[in-house]
């Protein structure tokens, strides 16, 4: 006699949320405030097995998964429901335009010769970690934003008032030729991770609050392919997020970069 299978970590976690969702939802609200110990609740009434990382189970959906249909249904036509923090341990489904910030395919290419050592091209995987060291390795933050950055901080763990907790992949800091000084929070997506609106929303309210006096620059890292790297400057405008500009950049070696290649170069810095 064949074993049950085990339940996967995704239909545990969206039987728990959409637990929580249905309980308090009120059809016509456009928010629906949560807390962490409503994830104990749900899962005790619903004799669930609770995950041991109960924050896990709010990461896959903030950042990684889409939230359960159960849930999505009830959203009116072009929203779309997505989980943020409102202070320590408190959240809330909250009703909002999708947000895609996907790669152009008709983006045109910049080859960078490729400054990664060999190691890390060695064991690097497809994924956040190898993504941030690949734009690190070719100071793609500098050339892309035409500024002298540093990273400050990898992973950085803080809390923000008003949200809670938050996570940024990267911070650098860095100054342009006239000495003003910038703080770029850079969030890095690779494999199946999707950028959300509220990462960026996080980021710029985290450098408000404890880089005052720099310019934040949100940068937004996605994978094309193992050596192509899309690059996304972001900014809020009346309420949304907006992208200020995009590039894509080929990592190869320096015998691949044509004149041709060159003087397509020299051209776009012309116009």
């Amino acid at each position: 006699m064949s074993k049950p299978k085990k339940e996967s970590k995704t239909n545990l976690y969206s039987e728990i949320i959409g637990a929580i969702f249905r309980k308090a939802y009120v059809p016509g609200v456009t928010r629906v405030p949560f807390e962490r110990g409503d994830l104990d609740k749900a899962a005790e009434e619903r004799s669930v097995r609770l995950p041991k990382n109960l924050g896990d189970t709010i990461y896959s959906f903030k950042y990684r998964n889409s939230l359960p249909a159960s849930i999505q249904d009830t959203a009116a036509e072009g929203f779309e429901w997505a989980i943020y923090g409102i202070g320590r341990s408190k959240y809330e489904f909250r009703l909002e335009r999708p947000l895609s910030i996907v790669p152009r395919a008709n983006q045109l290419v910049v080859k960078i010769p490729d400054a990664t050592p060999e190691i890390i091209q060695a064991h690097a995987l497809g994924d956040e970690q190898a993504l941030l060291a690949k734009v690190r390795y070719n100071r793609l933050v500098d050339v892309f934003l035409g500024i002298t950055a540093s990273s400050l901080q990898n992973h950085l763990r803080t809390t923000v008032k008003d949200i809670g907790q938050i996570e940024i992949d990267e911070l650098y800091v860095g100054l342009d030729r006239h000495g003003c000084q910038y703080v770029v929070p850079v969030q890095a997506k690779g494999g199946k991770d999707k950028h959300g609106r509220q990462q960026t929303e996080q980021d710029i309210a985290c450098c408000r609050e404890k880089f005052s006096d720099l310019i934040c620059r949100p940068v937004s890292a996605q994978f094309i392919s193992a050596n192509k790297i899309a690059m996304f400057e972001l900014a809020l405008q009346d309420g949304e997020i907006r992208v200020v500009s995009e590039e894509h950049y080929e990592l190869v070696s320096s015998a691949s970069i044509t004149p041709a290649d060159l003087a397509l170069y020299a051209g776009r810095r012309r116009d």
